[in-house]
């Protein structure tokens, strides 16, 4: 399979729900044991072998653009930023680093998920084109979820769906990740142009999961599940999942030397 190179992270949004965490810093630099959670998505990217990461930004764009600059580690950062991060959805956000989408096979990831380096490895095998990262739905989580048909292959996404949704007889959900594998042929023949097409209709406050849910029901997208259902990872929306995956991580994340940027940005947002 093809080595790729390049990555997308969306970190536009407010994070309203993570205040008062979010009032100094975008939510995509809170920080889990001292590691802020883009770091993490940062080096794990380089370490599968990836060279250049867009990073979409909007609320505290300036903290993000300080702690990462325009080179981390190995990798090349540009940032693409949106001025209306408070009234669009993140299918905007992806709208805007179309550009990027269309130079070829790409890593997309949303910037509040940690995880360990295997959840991109699992990306990487099997033949298929576009993968998606899921575990099991539980009953702690919220959100989309989606149905997998017996070929491994996205069969549904379900929103809004809660431990309620967990009924005996219903199918078995899982939650997507937020880590996706997408093919440049795809990206070009079909989800820019699709972004294209509900931007322009001025469906703006659209989410990815609703994209890829309209990709696979309408227009033929093909999205393959990677079960990482023993690997460690964690959404953060919340003080309560903040406080879960510091207990996921106690003893599973890598450090950085990054504890001297972050102080400096708390000093400097007061």
């Amino acid at each position: 399979m093809t080595q790729i190179k390049k990555a997308v992270i969306l970190a536009a949004g407010l994070g309203s729900r993570l205040r008062p965490h979010t009032d100094l810093m975008p939510k995509s630099l809170v920080a889990v044991h001292g590691t802020p959670i883009l770091f993490n998505a940062l080096r794990n990217l380089e370490a599968v072998g990836v060279e250049d990461v867009t990073i979409v930004v909007g609320y505290r764009k300036d903290a993000i653009q300080y702690a990462c600059g325009l080179r981390f580690g190995n990798l090349d950062i540009t940032y693409v930023e949106s001025s209306v991060f408070d009234r669009t959805g993140s299918a905007y956000s992806l709208w805007l680093a179309r550009e990027a989408l269309l130079q070829g096979d790409t890593y997309l990831l949303e910037g509040d998920v940690l995880f360990e380096l295997d959840a991109l490895r699992c990306l990487n095998l099997g033949d298929a084109q576009n993968v998606t990262a899921v575990a099991p739905f539980d009953s702690m989580m919220e959100g989309s979820a989606v149905v997998l048909a017996d070929n491994g292959y996205i069969a549904e996404f379900r929103m809004k769906q809660t431990a309620a949704d967990l009924a005996s007889g219903s199918p078995q959900l899982f939650k997507t990740m937020n880590l996706i594998r997408l093919s440049g042929t795809d990206l070009r023949s079909k989800i820019v142009p699709y972004l294209d097409e509900i931007v322009g209709a001025g469906a703006v406050k659209s989410y990815t999961e609703e994209l890829f849910a309209r990709l696979i029901e309408r227009h033929g997208l093909r999205l393959a599940a990677a079960r990482c259902d023993d690997l460690k990872w964690y959404e953060i929306d919340s003080e309560a999942d903040l406080r879960i995956a510091e207990s996921i991580f106690a003893d599973r994340i890598e450090r950085g030397a990054e504890g001297g940027v972050l102080a400096r940005l708390q000093e400097g947002a007061r």
